[in-house]
């Protein structure tokens, strides 16, 4: 089975007597229920509750390493040494460039990512280089359990967590107290106000380029985002999505009919009315 090097993926070790408190103040994820041989998404809020940076993290050691893309490493690094102050807490380079993702009988001893295991997939993550098969391969897995990555599927400070299922997947706690953005998340959950989602995009043939809208009508409803031949992922306005699928109404990626559908591990439902979406 696949194991395949993702390249563009770098580290921060982050170590010291505060370091899970310091971060457990500061990011969406619950640390305090993080297992040692799991890893969780997680992310970075603005004020107002958007994804500023998103990462992958575990415990190592007697810290925590940090995965992120190589484009957000410096600011995120930097983001975090702002806010350290008195903390004891000791930021490192990690040598390592690159982490490798390993599922079925190719899956190692490292973290198992908590996204594919809701998924009923064991995936582990190792920093560095110990396969070689093609990322279109991981790509297809992502794919067909609905999970994205920011930059192809989403735009950083323009997502909300539970956009990106973050709600779901194990990357927001809710019942670990205070963080950056943790009060309007915390509104949109109990609220239920969450609309946009992530949904498997099935095209009756190839899927246009990603950036492509998904319209009802002539009203978009979300853009394509990874693509994979005639499947792909996208972020959609479920209210606006379960109204077509209800009413027989054709969504369309450009000039190809499509049909989008919510992950199975997500148990979520479209609403059939824009007044029934659920977060």
């Amino acid at each position: 089975m696949p194991a395949v090097f993702l390249r563009e993926r770098s580290f921060i070790r982050i170590t010291g007597a505060e370091a899970e408190t310091f971060l457990h103040n500061l990011i969406t994820t619950d640390l305090a229920s993080l297992g040692a041989d799991e890893a969780r998404p997680g992310a970075l809020l603005t004020p107002q509750g958007k994804i500023l940076f998103d990462f992958m993290i575990w415990r190592d050691g007697p810290g925590f390493l940090i995965e992120t893309d190589v484009a957000q490493r410096e600011g995120l690094l930097k983001r975090l040494t702002m806010y350290r102050l008195r903390a004891k807490v000791d930021f490192a380079d990690e040598n390592a460039q690159g982490v490798t993702v390993a599922w079925g009988d190719a899956a190692t001893d490292g973290p198992r990512d908590s996204r594919f295991a809701k998924a009923g997939i064991v995936l582990t993550r190792t920093p560095g280089e110990h396969g070689s098969d093609p990322e279109t391969l991981y790509d297809a897995l992502r794919i067909a359990n609905g999970i994205v990555v920011s930059g192809r599927d989403f735009a950083l400070q323009d997502a909300f967590p539970h956009d990106v299922l973050m709600d779901l997947n194990g990357g927001l706690g809710f019942r670990k107290g205070c963080y950056i953005g943790q009060e309007v998340i915390s509104r949109m959950h109990h609220r239920g106000t969450a609309r946009r989602r992530v949904v498997i995009v099935n095209g009756g043939s190839e899927l246009p380029p990603s950036g492509t809208e998904l319209t009802v009508g002539s009203k978009p409803i979300g853009t394509l985002g990874s693509i994979a031949g005639s499947m792909g992922l996208a972020i959609v306005r479920i209210d606006r999505a379960g109204e077509a699928i209800a009413g027989g109404t054709a969504i369309k990626a450009g000039d190809v009919d499509v049909t989008v559908s919510l992950p199975a591990w997500s148990s979520l439902s479209f609403p059939a009315r824009a007044d029934e979406a659920s977060a």
